[in-house]
């Protein structure tokens, strides 16, 4: 957080909902991202990520300055998916759009620079859905979100050891569903989930080519 955002962040504790706003402009991307990359549908992700912050105005009086705002605004984001996700069971979403899932603006490469296609990004969320809660959310916060250990501990209320271990766990259910999506793709074996049936897998493009950078980076630590 820069200067200009922690002076956000003072005036807004003291009730000033303009200063909140320019945060919720400064951090309405890396929650979008969040959020949609949990709930993997635009319009659900756009309602959850308004509420976290009508979530955040109402708790600003138990913000702790000690921690990083942004997790703690994370923190909030993570609940309420898995508040929804919970409600919704099991379903599956259909993948309409991609949103603009930048974090942040700095010089840092962003997950969505290294997709080709819709159609790409459509695949990488898909096998990002197909992960339990448990895995999804560590494995989105350290690659997407860029989250440290320790955040991921304070967001999900884990243990570092604990974080460690579902980070390594996500990572293997990941390149199982990788694995599955290939042999799909070559027709060895059906998909777990009919997003891989739209087309023909002569027609779709190889998805060790279009995963991206959070899940190649994933997928290797993985695989290695």
């Amino acid at each position: 957080m820069n200067e200009q955002e922690q002076r956000w962040l003072e005036l807004a504790r003291k009730g000033d909902q303009q200063a909140f706003c320019s945060l919720v402009d400064a951090y309405q991307r890396p929650v979008m991202s969040l959020t949609y990359r949990m709930l993997g549908d635009l319009e659900e992700a756009e309602d959850a990520a308004q509420e976290t912050f009508l979530r955040a105005w109402s708790r600003l009086h138990q913000y702790n300055p000690d921690h990083k705002f942004s997790t703690w605004v994370f923190s909030i984001a993570n609940h309420h998916c898995i508040d929804r996700l919970r409600k919704r069971r099991v379903k599956v979403v259909g993948l309409d759009d991609t949103p603009i899932a930048f974090t942040i603006q700095d010089n840092t490469a962003k997950p969505e620079d290294a997709l080709l296609s819709q159609e790409n990004a459509e695949e990488m969320q898909a096998l990002v859905e197909l992960l339990p809660l448990d895995y999804r959310t560590p494995l989105v916060l350290r690659y997407w979100q860029e989250c440290s250990y320790q955040e991921i501990g304070e967001i999900m209320e884990l243990s570092l050891p604990a974080v460690k271990s579902r980070l390594f766990r996500a990572r293997q259910k990941l390149a199982e569903e990788y694995e599955r999506s290939q042999a799909a793709i070559r027709g060895e074996m059906q998909p777990a989930r009919s997003v891989y049936a739209k087309e023909s897998a002569r027609n779709r493009p190889s998805l060790r080519q279009s995963v991206g950078t959070p899940l190649r980076t994933a997928l290797t630590g993985a695989i290695s």
